[in-house]
């Protein structure tokens, strides 16, 4: 059914109920998704016997396509029907799904994820396109306000499905959960959404997106295979050089571009920039925090993936039930207190979260710093949102996209930055234990060679209990100190990030009564 429409449709009728109803099933799943699969990994990493890198492209792939294409997959949506695009994302995101599942080594996987990644940048931007053309300006905001509760609230059952399922089907079936979901979601997308495009006069801008698409590459290769490669080799050093070179000529092409992916005059705007700053340093910290809060949990705390994904679900729930309010309190009283507290109270939760060592108790020390970490998100996500559009409306589209593209490059570069801090600190310091400990020359051989494993490091079967205990506390050990030095990161950019909104963020004055 490919209509076109034609006049806004209403909250109250069956038919922008049924549109709200296909955006929110295909959104909810990359949400879902997201969530679920970090709680995977560690199955994923010891099916595979990969090292940490591996692991790290799993997410990363699909997040350097999403974040690469994403600007760009509004555009399509713009030019060629956002009806017709939409499909088009959930069927990939649902083929790369699949595909995932069936994936028989970590390169077939990391390939898959990267091909989902496309079909997230086709479907995320067309949700809030297909909401904000189908319904009346009177409307807008409770249809968005619906769409981002309840797929926050299907988010966030995504730790406890995914640790449920690894734990009592298998890693594969985490990839084939959407599956159904995204296919209700084409049916009622097909009978009941209407089709609208954009302005059909804006041009693509491909070199821009080839540019951003090899400087994340180039970046993210570089951090996640210097550790084990070497920092010097040419592979490496080009990944490294490369990378910040093109994104300079992504910046310059942008100037030039009539119809630019990435509008810069509205970074004039101190509230934009400010905005997207603090939002590189806060989904950086986030992004960071999860992925190795995860491999703690399990492999080093000994949680089972149930249990880690219910360890997870008090931050996401707050971030859930809370954001809604805080948005409105920051509508009353202007975003700049919760840009500088939120941030502040995220950078304690990190800090306490450092404290924990190898089978400390979750209630003492996991949670307290989880419910201040999803407090202090709770509090900034809404007014952070809204800074980053504050812009002129024909200008909205540009700063949504760019402000989402920002969360998921930060969330990109959280992993390869953090993964190489953390795998440096790791084997340095266990190569440290481990040559004083009382483990033969060759045990500790054995141990020093899967450094690259993290807390995934495999005992061999030829180990003593005796050893097998020594082996096991350095690894722990040597996990923990390097997990705190990555959350003092994190911890230091959540602070950066309150800094920033200090000299940037300025609430504009009440409006007159």
């Amino acid at each position: 059914m490919n209509t076109t429409v034609t006049t806004p449709c209403s909250l109250r009728s069956s038919q922008g109920r049924w549109i709200l109803t296909a955006t929110l099933l295909a959104s909810s799943t990359a949400f879902l998704m997201g969530t679920a699969v970090v709680v995977a990994l560690p199955v994923i990493q010891a099916e595979f016997a990969t090292n940490i890198s591996g692991i790290q492209w799993v997410i990363n792939a699909h997040l350097l396509s999403l974040a690469s294409l994403l600007l760009i997959g509004g555009s399509l949506g713009d030019k060629f029907g956002r009806k017709r695009i939409f499909m088009a994302g959930i069927s990939l995101f649902g083929i790369g799904a699949v595909l995932s599942a069936l994936a028989g080594s970590a390169g077939q996987l990391i390939a898959f994820q990267a091909f989902q990644g496309v079909g997230s940048a086709l479907m995320i931007p067309q949700s809030l396109a297909i909401i904000n053309a189908c319904f009346p300006e009177n409307e807008r905001g409770q249809a968005i306000g619906l769409w981002a509760g309840l797929s926050g609230g299907i988010a966030a059952l995504g730790p406890l499905l995914g640790g449920w399922l690894v734990e009592n089907v298998s890693w594969q079936a985490v990839f084939l959960m959407p599956v159904p979901i995204l296919m209700a979601a084409l049916i009622v997308t097909y009978l009941f959404v209407p089709e609208n495009k954009g302005p059909t006069s804006r041009r693509l801008d491909w070199p821009g997106t080839l540019l951003i698409f090899l400087g994340l590459l180039g970046l993210a290769y570089g951090l996640i295979s210097g550790p084990a490669g070497g920092w010097t080799t040419p592979l490496v050093l080009a990944g490294l050089i490369g990378g910040p070179i093109a994104i300079a000529f992504f910046l310059l092409q942008e100037k030039r571009q009539p119809d630019p992916l990435v509008p810069l005059g509205i970074f004039r705007n101190r509230l934009v920039s400010g905005a997207n700053v603090l939002t590189l340093f806060l989904y950086f910290a986030f992004n960071g925090v999860i992925f190795f809060l995860v491999l703690n949990l399990q492999q080093v705390q000994g949680y089972s993936p149930t249990n880690a994904g219910l360890a997870l679900l008090a931050p996401i729930v707050l971030i859930t039930f809370l954001a809604g309010p805080a948005g409105a309190l920051a509508d009353r009283t202007g975003p700049r207190r919760q840009m500088i507290l939120g941030p502040v109270i995220v950078g304690t939760g990190m800090a306490l979260l450092a404290t924990a060592g190898a089978g400390t108790n979750y209630f003492v020390h996991f949670l307290p710093g989880m419910i201040l970490f999803g407090l202090g998100m709770a509090l900034v996500i809404a007014p952070l949102t809204k800074s980053a559009l504050s812009v002129e409306p024909r200008l909205s589209g540009a700063a949504s996209g760019v402000n989402n593209a920002v969360s998921r490059i930060a969330a990109l570069l959280a992993v390869a930055i953090l993964g190489a801090v953390i795998i440096s600190i790791f084997t340095a310091r266990l190569d440290e234990t481990i040559t004083t400990s009382s483990l033969t020359t060759p045990e500790q051989e054995q141990i020093l060679n899967q450094s690259e494993k993290l807390g995934g490091i495999v005992i061999p079967d030829s180990f003593t209990e005796a050893a097998r205990q020594v082996a096991e506390s350095a690894v722990r050990d040597s996990f923990v100190y390097g997990f705190r030095w990555a959350m003092g990161i994190c911890v230091a950019l959540a602070f950066a990030g309150a800094a920033v909104s200090f000299v940037l963020i300025h609430s504009p004055p009440p409006a007159p009564e």
